[in-house]
């Protein structure tokens, strides 16, 4: 059987949980979680997600502020040049301890169309470590761009010949409407008379 301790993403709060008023901090890389974007935009799984916050403890809990940053690789939706960069995202969750669980489960029995938040995140069994492996999947899945664009501007490819407009800013292609098509060829016809006149 797996201990939470064993867990990459686990964090030991022992020395604050149950204890109101206390805090310890974090600041620490931790494994990407499997799961996080595509291929056009997400996280590598085991690329490094950097962790700076603290657990707080109150009385039913932990809470847990941070800044996440991570390493994204992400595709111009508009241009397709690739991209390597690191994205931050800031996060506020909450560890219930065990009988904090268990109040608020009987508070959304008895008040009808009350959930418990989704930013609530289970701590282990003896109340010692808290998972990060949840929390920083759903951190970067919900913030990560559906759309990335290498810069806001981009001008994207040609839609003839795919050539990359924000390198060839003055790229044209002379082509005519075909509707106008039979317009052009009487010019060419009037002119062709009008020269040998």
């Amino acid at each position: 059987m797996t201990r939470p301790e064993d867990s990459p993403w686990a964090v030991s709060v022992a020395q604050v949980a149950s204890r109101p008023g206390q805090s310890t901090t974090v600041d620490a890389d931790f494994p990407a979680p499997s799961g996080i974007g595509d291929n056009i935009v997400g996280i590598d799984e085991g690329e490094p997600i950097h962790v700076d916050g603290a657990f707080d403890s109150i009385v039913d809990g932990l809470v847990f502020h941070a800044h996440l940053t991570a390493p994204v690789h992400a595709e111009c939706t508009r241009c397709l040049t690739p991209l390597q960069r690191d994205w931050g995202t800031d996060v506020t969750a909450f560890f219930p301890y065990e009988d904090a669980s268990r109040d608020q489960d009987d508070d959304t029995d008895i008040i009808a169309g009350e959930e418990e938040t989704e930013d609530t995140y289970p701590l282990s069994p003896d109340g010692c470590f808290a998972d990060l492996e949840a929390l920083l999947r759903d951190s970067f899945v919900e913030t990560l761009p559906l759309q990335p664009l290498c810069k806001p501007d981009c001008k994207g490819l040609c839609p003839q010949c795919g050539i990359n407009l924000n390198e060839h800013p003055d790229h044209r292609h002379d082509t005519t409407d075909i509707r106008f098509a039979s317009l052009a060829s009487l010019k060419e016809q009037l002119e062709r008379e009008s020269k040998a006149e």
